[in-house]
């Protein structure tokens, strides 16, 4: 019985591929960021606040989900 490979997916900060396990995934509810699984469409950062911040501030979040979405500054907390 072969194994299945871990699913990649792509930072929306850096662009770095990585295995989904490494890295933080987010969705949107209501026009907010939210973090963890959730349904529908996800968005992923390594779990690095450079990473968030780079993501917030070149709109990768709002191109990644195809919806204007507010990040707000309480997410950072997730990369201390």
């Amino acid at each position: 019985m072969t194994e299945t490979p871990e699913p990649v997916r792509t930072c929306a900060g850096c662009g770095r591929k990585a295995p989904q396990a490494t890295l933080q995934r987010f969705h949107e509810r209501g026009g907010t960021l939210v973090a963890g699984p959730g349904p529908g469409r996800g968005v992923y950062t390594c779990k690095r606040l450079v990473c968030f911040e780079r993501a917030r501030t070149t709109r990768g979040f709002n191109r990644t989900l195809r919806r204007t979405v507010r990040a707000e500054d309480s997410l950072a907390r997730l990369y201390t």
